[in-house]
């Protein structure tokens, strides 16, 4: 337990110095937030079922956060210790190497859940936002959600040779989902054309559940986004479990 809680601090502190992985993880959607709110305001419109632009958004800008961590932050990490040997010298160890493992995810899912607090508390005071669901069905959307996409993080990990390759393909993933997604443009505005397209992305299924759970909307009315998220964090861990490779 003592390496375990000794080996998250440290891995903390190393995720806190990346600069890109902070902006990414705790900047970037607040940043987004302030800079759409001064646009478009939190002004109640029909185009959000009487909702201001805010209100409707920040559960989207969630699945900001959660698809910069787990397809960007996740695969780049894992392949750089791999490429730099300590992926090898965990596994060699008398420790076992599930517990480099789970501090890993651990570290990843506190400053994502970071990320989504900060752009909350920027929504409550500066756009007095409105909350209409139960917080605890939130926080186990946004943990599914999370879970789902370190599952594909790693998967990239586990196939990508290098660390630069890890991060070209994780980009190449991670921009086009954002705005096919309705993470950062909303869905109402997408148009016919590109709505058929989004419920073929991946971020989409996070989006809406965020959106519907945050809307004080029921578990059975999303029961088609819970398997999909599902079925990628299975898919994905039990993939990732056959090709993650130590050195």
């Amino acid at each position: 337990m003592k390496s375990l809680l000794r080996l998250t601090v440290v891995e903390m502190k190393l995720y806190l110095r990346e600069p890109m992985a902070t902006f990414f993880t705790l900047i970037y959607a607040p940043m987004l937030l302030v800079l759409f709110g001064f646009i478009y305001g939190n002004d109640p419109t029909p185009l959000f079922g009487g909702r201001g632009f805010i209100d409707a958004m920040i559960p989207a800008y969630t699945a900001l956060i959660i698809v910069t961590v787990g397809l960007m932050s996740v695969p780049i990490s894992t392949a750089e210790d791999r490429e730099k040997g300590i992926l090898r010298r965990f596994f060699s160890t008398p420790t076992s190497p599930a517990v480099y493992l789970f501090s890993n995810i651990f570290v990843y899912y506190i400053m994502a859940l970071l990320g989504v607090i900060i752009l909350f508390l920027v929504g409550v005071f500066a756009y007095n936002i409105k909350f209409e669901g139960n917080i605890f069905s939130v926080f186990i959307a946004f943990t599914l959600s999370a879970l789902s996409f370190f599952s594909f993080g790693y998967l990239i990990a586990s196939l990508a040779p290098t660390a630069r390759t890890a991060q070209v393909i994780g980009m190449v993933i991670a921009f086009p989902m954002m705005f096919l997604s309705g993470a950062t443009i909303p869905i109402e505005v997408l148009g016919d054309r590109v709505a058929n397209i989004t419920k073929y992305v991946p971020l989409y299924y996070v989006v809406t559940l965020m959106k519907g759970l945050w809307a004080g909307q029921s578990w059975s009315e999303h029961w088609l986004n819970i398997v999909v998220l599902l079925g990628l964090l299975i898919v994905g861990a039990a993939v990732s479990v056959k090709t993650f490779r130590w050195e």
